[in-house]
């Protein structure tokens, strides 16, 4: 009989800092599995005992000073993938993967945390940018020869896709995450054979954000938000699927990340 699994992916904005909001959400979400991007701490210094008494006994982790660093907390066991590419020669700590076992079988899980791409939408004048698309379109590439079932790909995308995914379609077209040639790529990627699970529950029609900026004084009063953060499914885990929520409250939290956790529930 399968089981209720429940997933969080939250770009946390440094690990260690927000190590006891790390537990809130653990108590109070109850998750099973917690996909963390943006964790900022090399890995002799990731505080693997605090969140193994926090319950997530199984963790697999990539980190660097100050910058980037992906991680999988579980409840359930897993097995890190090995050998997965050095996304552009980089070696920046932006990918991990692990199978997760779990009573219905091994669910493969991709946490990804891609490059924000700097504040001009031009790869030829910088190179932060010219990054940021040769990182999307190369993970594309390696997706499409692998093969794809019962996968879950998660994380900080960095890129807004759709019209409602961001508080003003017209206004941040020429803004880096909602660019025409952000969002032709990562819908490429996730045409690859993903679906949208977010989307599958809240119509492309309607407003749906999980980043709101530091700048904005009053983040709910001007609501100026984007739909950063993804989870995206094989279509063979669809019927799977029973929720999804975008924690907004935890905007509010004490020393808020500019991100929001996003919960997806499965019948695992």
């Amino acid at each position: 009989m399968p089981l209720g699994m429940r997933l969080v992916t939250w770009n946390i904005n440094s690990l260690r800092l927000r190590l006891p909001v790390l537990e809130k959400l653990g108590a109070t979400l109850a998750p099973d599995i917690i996909c963390l991007q943006e964790t900022k701490v090399p890995d002799p210094l990731f505080p693997a005992d605090a969140l193994r008494n926090m319950g997530f006994e199984h963790l697999h982790y990539k980190g660097m000073k100050s910058y980037n660093g992906v991680a999988i907390l579980s409840r359930h066991p897993i097995t890190p993938l090995e050998k997965l590419p050095d996304w552009h020669g980089k070696e920046d700590c932006r990918h991990i993967g692990a199978q997760v076992h779990l009573p219905s079988g091994p669910v493969e899980l991709h946490d990804f945390y891609v490059p924000a791409g700097g504040d001009i939408p031009d790869p030829e004048t910088n190179p932060k940018f010219a990054h940021k698309l040769a990182f999307v379109e190369e993970v594309t590439e390696w997706f499409t020869t692998r093969k794809r079932d019962r996968t879950v790909l998660v994380g900080d995308f960095n890129i807004a896709p759709l019209e409602h995914d961001v508080w003003s379609h017209k206004q941040l077209l020429n803004v880096v995450s909602h660019t025409p040639p952000e969002t032709e790529r990562l819908n490429a990627w996730l045409n690859v054979g993903f679906v949208d699970a977010m989307r599958h529950f809240v119509p492309a029609s309607e407003k749906l954000y999980t980043w709101w900026s530091y700048r904005n004084r009053d983040w709910k009063k001007s609501n100026r938000g984007r739909r950063l953060d993804h989870v995206w499914i094989t279509p063979d885990l669809v019927p799977d699927l029973t929720g999804m929520t975008v924690v907004r409250e935890a905007r509010d939290w004490d020393t808020p990340s500019d991100h929001v956790p996003v919960i997806v529930d499965f019948n695992l």
